[in-house]
């Protein structure tokens, strides 16, 4: 099932990486321990580093923890180590601050609740609908330039594994 959901959402980002020129990798490998990370987004607005979750349950977001099905989940502590380990590596590479967000993205949840706003570091968002709206509400910070430098750098696998 899990692994439907990244077909799902790595085929949208392949389709919007192709109409608006931005760039995307999939199952990038982090690291010697056999750590991925799902997707990794690369535009004028950024990195983003995507986590995919595929339920048929109920989601529930506050600004310090999901639950899925009514069980706590570590899927912000996970998505927050992704994008600060790919903003650390990709600095390194690229010799310079490189933005990166985090997104966890749902697919097939049948409810949908947000409590306070959600977290104020992560994106989490219910469905690819969902996310493709929030990423047209990014705003530009890399120029057409520095994409393509972190999208160089991050296609090196040694950018990835140090």
């Amino acid at each position: 099932m899990g692994a439907k959901a990244e077909r799902v959402i790595g085929g949208k980002l392949d389709k919007w990486a192709r109409k608006h020129g931005w760039h995307v990798l999939h199952a990038v490998p982090v690291g010697r321990r056999g750590a991925d990370i799902d997707h990794v987004l690369i535009g004028p607005f950024g990195v983003v580093t995507v986590n995919t979750k595929s339920t048929r349950g109920k989601v529930w977001v506050a600004d310090n923890g999901i639950m899925v099905g009514g069980t706590k989940v570590d899927y912000l502590r996970n998505s927050r180590h992704e994008a600060q380990r790919a903003r650390k590596l990709l600095a390194n590479a690229c010799g310079r601050h490189v933005p990166v967000q985090a997104a966890v993205v749902f697919v097939g949840a049948k409810g949908f609740t947000v409590r306070n706003g959600g977290p104020h570091d992560v994106a989490v968002l219910r469905d690819v609908r969902a996310f493709r709206r929030w990423l047209r509400r990014c705003g530009n910070v890399l120029s057409p330039e520095q994409v393509a430098e972190v999208h160089a750098a991050a296609r090196r696998p040694n950018t990835w594994r140090p």
